[in-house]
């Protein structure tokens, strides 16, 4: 039997992957004997909610692009995914659209020349909405973990954000620092 908790690195996010390469999340959940696949429930331009706006520096309301994802891992909703662009980047490119992306939207980013540099990652634990305890299938009471993930480029521009709920019950994050 697998175990119900999932672990997971960020570091397969967030570079990009060789031409033919599965996505980020397809690949580590193979890796580890688990299937994992993603239905897109909407992608296209929204207004930019004002968390958003300020990590992407835009003001409040500006037109953005999102990809909102449900995460299954073994056919089970393991997490809710916002994934949040400028519109100078995304605007006409599949990261507007809801088909798969060959390799995932990091490695379009790059091949777009928006390859992050820095990323900086924020958990915390809440409660969730009735959306997301729906949505993920957790019991009343049983709070959730948001991660929110911010991508820079080289010039410290900022070209991703991400905001993850996940069950935290079910969840172990796995953070390893190298320091040259």
């Amino acid at each position: 039997m697998t175990d119900a908790r999932w672990v997971s690195s960020s570091l397969p996010y967030l570079t990009a992957r060789p031409d033919g390469s599965p996505d980020a999340w397809s690949a580590e959940t193979a890796a580890q004997g688990r299937r994992g696949r993603q239905k897109i429930v909407h992608a296209g331009e929204v207004p930019a909610p004002d968390v958003v706006a300020e990590l992407l520096r835009v003001p409040p309301g500006e037109t953005v692009v999102v990809r909102q994802r449900l995460m299954l891992l073994d056919e089970r909703p393991c997490e809710l995914t916002d994934t949040y662009y400028p519109a100078s980047i995304a605007r006409g490119t599949p990261l507007a659209g809801t088909a798969k992306i060959p390799g995932g939207a990091v490695t379009l980013l790059a091949r777009l020349g928006y390859a992050g540099a820095t990323v900086r990652e924020d958990v915390v634990a809440r409660m969730p909405t009735d959306g997301e305890r729906h949505a993920l299938g957790t019991a009343p009471g049983e709070p959730v973990l948001r991660l929110t993930r911010l991508t820079l480029d080289a010039g410290d521009r900022p070209v991703q954000v991400d905001l993850m709920t996940m069950p935290a019950h079910r969840q172990r994050l796995r953070y390893e620092i190298t320091l040259s």
